[in-house]
């Protein structure tokens, strides 16, 4: 009786020494939302703090940081959480852990640098792409925690330069000739640089995709399964806050079935060559709020995923419940995306007040046969693009794993029967989109057997090469919707 009544008196004062973790007054973003939504719930944290300093830390660039990162954040979980303050310097350091009740507060002039020692990243079994598989653990990871935070505005880099593949045609000649320099492994023809040996042997066995021959070493093959940079799995009351986030060995961040998700302010940026180097995927997540963020990177930026196949299938995650204000895009495959790993389902997305400029695409659906899941009841609104690349909107349901750039149009199939790894995209509403330059406004692909449906467009600009060609659709309807000054038709034609 007295340990439970000692217990008490302790999870007592524990309470009293949180505090909700405050900000800017978000009321304005719930306005108006046509969909139901609960307020996203912030990390509660102990107030109470200590410095990267007082366990060890050296930020001068050289000395390694990692086991003053984990004795920081086991002295503050012990003691029930609280604040990490991450001071002026350069912190090179391997893999930190973040635990429930725990924020990382990364000082402006702090700069914290992910060793390329790979011996400091084991790997483990995680989620990568929509599929179970084994992947090298992240620098920052969280798994089942809930109260987490990362503030401070600093800089959090992933030293991804030493992870990934480059293109040759995706840099100019002076970019070339540095890689070069790093020694690495080039392709037959020359063409693809890969960090070594281990890597180019994978990638000739998963040809364009991620996931090589499972009978390869993976320790022959580990820079093939380089990580996100931050992975959050299965957290509950998280917030991202004003730090720039770079450099990623693969994707920057990853929060995956997490909960209440408060993402603010930050900058994403990776070289517009690193491959898979998303801005931010938010995969099979609930109640979601990111805003005011700006994204520069080398793949999709904001992206939207709910598990792959059958494994998406089978986890059963929805994506739902998400709002993305206020938010602005330079390089990218594509502004807004939804897909293609889709199977769980996605819907309730609201995307407004955002910028997209010279993106390869501004909104991006994509999905293909076999992944099953239904997107749905997605508003798209005050959208302003500039120079976009390819497609002002695209709906491609015969995604192939490749950039909108090298996409093939005309790509169509024969009907097949409606399954359970059909997808499905219907009830999608856009309105208000300025979009002042692209090859063309907008291009929809459905499937014969399962057509997009319910996409209409409303009091939109554009100012593209072509107008809209639509395949495999019932009921897009336009309204008040112009194409270089021209009114396109209320009903889309159905170009089969």
């Amino acid at each position: 009786m007295m340990k439970k009544i000692a217990a008490l008196f302790a999870a007592i004062a524990l309470a009293a020494t949180c505090k909700g973790v405050s900000g800017p007054d978000m009321d304005v973003y719930y306005r108006d939302l046509p969909f139901e939504m609960p307020r996203v719930s912030l990390p509660s944290i102990p107030a109470r703090s200590v410095s990267l300093t007082d366990f060890g830390g050296v930020g001068d660039g050289v000395f390694m940081n990692t086991d003053a990162f984990a004795a920081a954040i086991a002295h503050l979980s012990g003691l029930g959480g609280g604040r990490l303050d991450v001071p002026a310097g350069i912190w090179l350091t391997g893999p930190i852990g973040l635990q429930s009740h725990i924020e990382l507060h990364v000082d402006r002039n702090a700069v914290i640098v992910f060793s390329t020692d790979q011996d400091l990243y084991p790997i483990i079994d995680t989620n990568f792409e929509g599929l179970d598989v084994r992947r090298c653990l992240s620098p920052i990871h969280a798994e089942g925690a809930h109260d987490i935070a990362i503030t401070g505005g600093g800089i959090i880099d992933g030293s991804g330069d030493a992870w990934r593949e480059v293109k040759k045609r995706k840099v100019s000649s002076d970019q070339w000739k540095v890689v070069l320099k790093r020694g690495g492994v080039l392709s037959e023809d020359g063409k693809v640089w890969y960090p070594d040996e281990g890597y180019a042997k994978a990638r000739a066995t998963a040809g364009s995709l991620n996931f090589p021959d499972p009978s390869l070493d993976e320790n022959e093959i580990k820079t093939f399964l380089r990580p996100v940079l931050v992975s959050l799995r299965a957290c509950e009351r998280v917030l991202l806050e004003e730090c720039t986030f770079q450099n990623s060995p693969c994707w920057n961040l990853h929060p995956l079935w997490c909960r209440d998700v408060t993402i603010r302010d930050i900058t994403v940026r990776n070289p517009h060559w690193s491959a898979n180097g998303d801005g931010i995927d938010i995969e099979a997540c609930e109640n979601v709020l990111l805003t005011g963020s700006s994204f520069d990177v080398g793949d999709d930026a904001i992206c939207i995923k709910s598990g792959k196949d059958a494994d998406g299938r089978r986890h059963a995650r929805k994506c739902r419940n998400l709002i993305i204000a206020d938010c602005t895009v330079y390089h990218g495959h594509g502004g807004f995306v939804v897909g293609s790993e889709m199977s769980g389902g996605v819907e309730n997305i609201r995307v407004t007040d955002c910028r997209f400029i010279g993106t390869d695409v501004g909104l991006r659906f994509k999905s293909t046969r076999g992944r099953g899941g239904v997107v749905k009841d997605i508003w798209c609104d005050h959208i302003y693009m500039k120079d976009i690349v390819t497609y002002g909107v695209i709906f491609n349901l015969y995604y192939a794993g490749v950039a909108a750039t090298d996409m093939d149009p005309d790509a169509k199939g024969d009907v097949q029967p409606v399954d359970e790894t059909t997808p499905e995209f219907r009830d999608i509403h856009v309105s208000d989109i300025i979009c002042a330059g692209c090859d063309q406004a907008v291009f929809i692909n459905g499937l014969p057997e399962m057509p997009v449906r319910n996409v209409d467009f409303h009091n939109s600009s554009f100012t593209s090469n072509k107008d809209v060609e639509v395949h495999f659709a019932e009921n897009v309807t336009f309204e008040k919707v112009f194409v270089n000054g021209m009114e396109i038709p209320g009903q889309a034609r159905n170009d089969k």
